[in-house]
């Protein structure tokens, strides 16, 4: 079985084996596992003799954070960073249901915050399921911050190339900011919701210490939430004036090829017309003609070039 279990008494954690922590008595029973073992479901049904219900909610395949009162306990299922590269996915689950005295949490990919709880649980920080969840909620909102942070820093710094804009690499980099802000965005929000509704579950395992770090974390929540809201908005109008810009550079660049076959329209057609093998072209056989055609030739280019020049059409 892949997990493992403490037990917590008094304020100091033992580690205890995941066969013996149903029947495990202290402060907080504390089991975790990691559903990706296909006898997780079973253990969680024969050993921990959870209801279905609870169950289902544990193994899900796909979760969003939230907060479900069921009886006297509750399932929470919170989202946070991982090792893993999980695609667009960019932050993995652990559900939680907590009733008094015991807490199971279940991962399908391992935590950042899963040693932070760890260490605080061997600390003895961790006394009852109120702690448990808190110091998870406040672990996850710990290692998003910076990440959040991130994003806007690099948003910054996209915006301030803009104005030396010579390369497309800086949309890229504008549109991977956005995707990332996007995946942060469809957890950050119900994750704040489920933090408060837990925070004000009327349970007697609960305690208002508990209640005040989740708030906190909650509030945390909040504000990355709308920190990423506001980067997305940010680099979607990045993303138009990138565009806008690029279109006005194909403008110009098109601009100037339209100018310079404009010039070379006539010159291409005088000197043409000067190339036929044919007889009774005008002064083809005096001696200055060559030199005629030339001095016409830049003219023209000189008369056409002055004229764009005047009505502002090479700007």
């Amino acid at each position: 079985m892949s997990g493992f279990a403490y037990a917590i008494r008094d304020g100091r954690a033992e580690e205890i084996d995941l066969k013996t922590a149903p029947a495990a008595t202290g402060d907080l029973i504390w089991v975790h596992l990691c559903v990706s073992d296909d006898r997780a479901r079973a253990w969680l049904s024969e050993e921990a003799k959870l209801p279905d219900y609870v169950i289902e909610g544990l193994v899900a395949a796909e979760t969003r954070p939230r907060c479900t009162p069921m009886d006297d306990g509750a399932l929470v299922n919170l989202r946070g960073m991982t090792e893993a590269d999980m695609g667009t996915d960019l932050l993995a689950s652990v559900r939680i249901y907590a009733s008094a005295g015991h807490v199971y949490t279940v991962m399908r990919r391992q935590l950042k915050a899963l040693e932070t709880v760890k260490q605080g649980v061997i600390a003895g920080r961790i006394g009852d399921p109120g702690d448990l969840i808190a110091e998870f909620s406040s672990a996850i909102t710990e290692e998003l911050d910076p990440v959040v942070a991130d994003l806007g820093d690099r948003l910054d710094v996209c915006e301030t190339q803009i104005e030396a804009i010579r390369a497309f690499r800086l949309r890229q980099r504008v549109n991977r900011v956005r995707i990332e802000a996007i995946g942060y965005r469809r957890f950050l929000a119900p994750q704040r919701a489920a933090l408060e509704k837990l925070a004000a579950l009327p349970v007697d395992w609960m305690h208002d210490d508990d209640r005040v770090h989740l708030s906190s974390a909650a509030d945390r929540a909040a504000r990355m939430a709308e920190e990423v809201e506001a980067i997305r908005e940010r680099a979607g109008l990045m993303h138009e004036t990138l565009t806008d810009l690029r279109g006005e550079l194909i403008d110009q660049r098109s601009l100037v090829i339209a100018i310079a076959a404009m010039i070379f329209l006539p010159l291409t057609f005088l000197t043409g017309l000067y190339g036929m093998n044919v007889e009774g072209l005008p002064y083809a056989k005096e001696p200055w003609a060559f030199d005629a055609i030339l001095g016409l030739c830049a003219a023209i280019a000189a008369a056409i070039t002055g004229w764009f020049s005047w009505r502002h059409w090479t700007r």
